[in-house]
């Protein structure tokens, strides 16, 4: 059968691919072929590729295009404010066969061959619409830039070198910084034998995090002039060092050092009284300015958090993230869960003690959560779910009106708990089961926190 693109010319390929901007797959696939020779629905990337670019999809080591050298992908939008995209999850690459990685160098490796040059689809995701008629946004190739690919490297060795120690069953997406090892399979449970250890391991994937997957679509948009301040200054430092060790390298001058002295070390000028001072003079040591994100952890997906400690070593915060909407809590499954997402994913702690008025630079650390304690906040989330899920959020109502929840609170999980997340009582968000107390039929905006007895536990003292 004869072919509208050459199968063997990366360029061909590319430029077909391109025809499908602005379209849908309704308007540029035998939609009648498709209803006849598929049973249910089928993902957005298999008809792509056995509709419109009319190859059989499969799951082998070779890139969809193999005499081009060239992998399709496919991946969901959503749209932000002033009518940017950005990308809706990870990009999942191919599956990590453990038995097979330990014995590969990167050159050499699967992932390597398969991802080296990707043709990226992305189209735009659209609630309880017909995945026929999502509308494709963005449609072009992406090769590595070299510095990212020395991060990317690192982090394939990484992953390796665990798989290698017998620690499959421990991967986590927060070891590492732009590549990472998803959790992929029919269930939660699907598991693959690893080597050097009996126990069987989540099967995973290679993954290029979500926020390295935004930096794609901004270049490929030509959205990144002038927002970034980048940490690697250039490319030969990364050929002796890892990214984590380029960070805490910049730290190492400032070490009990207060913020004042901090501040006349660094030449810069201060609000002292700034709600984010802290965080303003840890991006001064990091050498970024203030108006400009930072590259490296927007790439990484990295959560910078500042932690004020007072003089006994008690953590005075707990650390919040971003309030949850009721409604998608309980559609969720743990492992895409956002709440899973985000306590995987890797942290920087930069510690400061309160002394006489001023901080002391005390700690900086790179962290994300043991595997251990990933089942006890995985408590807390089921619980939170079942609550909203149920309708039993509001527990009672005291003389003064306040209202007491059943949420999960701070002394009864060890790592985790719910509480407040908003700016005023008036500030809520949708329930998909109204409460059965209240009657009402939204309710004040939550979140999931991190206790400050952990964090000081976990991460200060460790």
């Amino acid at each position: 059968m004869s072919l509208p693109y050459n199968p063997e010319n990366k360029e061909s390929i590319i430029q077909y691919a391109k025809t499908l901007r602005g379209k849908t797959l309704r308007q540029v696939c035998d939609v009648d072929l498709i209803k006849n020779n598929r049973k249910g629905k089928g993902h957005f990337g298999q008809i792509l590729e056995e509709f419109f670019f009319q190859y059989k999809p499969n799951s082998g080591s070779e890139p969809d295009f193999p005499i081009a050298k060239l992998e399709l992908k496919s991946s969901p939008l959503k749209t932000l404010k002033h009518s940017k995209f950005q990308s809706k999850e990870r990009l999942v690459l191919n599956i990590i066969n453990y038995l097979e990685i330990v014995n590969q160098d990167f050159e050499n490796s699967t992932f390597w061959k398969k991802n080296a040059h990707i043709l990226l689809v992305f189209y735009l995701h659209v609630q309880d619409a017909d995945i026929l008629d999502y509308i494709i946004k963005i449609v072009d190739d992406w090769s590595f830039p070299k510095a990212d690919l020395e991060i990317i490297k690192q982090d394939w060795e990484f992953i390796k070198q665990k798989i290698a120690s017998g620690k499959a069953h421990e991967l986590s997406e927060g070891d590492t910084f732009y590549l990472g090892a998803c959790t992929k399979g029919a269930t939660s449970t699907t598991t693959r034998k690893q080597p050097f250890n009996e126990i069987p391991a989540k099967q995973r994937a290679f993954s290029l995090k979500q926020g390295y997957v935004n930096h794609i679509i901004a270049s490929i948009s030509n959205g990144n002039d002038g927002i970034y301040g980048k940490l690697i200054p250039n490319l030969a430092v990364l050929k002796t060092k890892s990214l984590d060790e380029i960070v805490l390298e910049k730290f190492v001058p400032y070490y009990n050092k207060t913020a004042n002295q901090i501040i006349d070390e660094l030449g810069i000028n201060l609000n002292k009284n700034a709600k984010h001072f802290l965080a303003n003079l840890t991006k001064s040591i990091l050498g970024v300015a203030l108006d400009k994100e930072i590259e490296e952890f927007e790439k990484a997906g990295i959560t910078l958090k500042t932690i004020r400690v007072n003089k006994k070593g008690s953590i005075k915060e707990c650390i919040s993230f971003s309030s949850f909407k009721y409604t998608e809590l309980v559609t969720e499954i743990w492992e895409d869960s956002d709440f899973k997402n985000t306590i995987e994913s890797k942290f920087l702690f930069v510690f400061f003690e309160i002394q006489d008025n001023n901080y002391v630079f005390q700690k900086v650390k790179f962290w994300n959560m043991p595997h251990d304690d990933i089942p006890e906040a995985k408590k807390v989330w089921e619980h939170t779910r079942n609550i909203v899920n149920s309708g039993n959020i509001v527990k009672e109502i005291m003389p003064d009106g306040k209202k007491a929840t059943n949420f999960m609170g701070k002394t009864q999980n060890r790592v985790s708990h719910v509480r407040p997340h908003a700016q005023n009582s008036a500030d809520t968000t949708p329930l998909p089961v109204a409460d059965k107390l209240t009657k009402a039929n939204e309710y004040t905006k939550y979140s999931f926190w991190l206790n400050n007895t952990y964090i000081k536990d976990e991460v200060y003292l460790k």
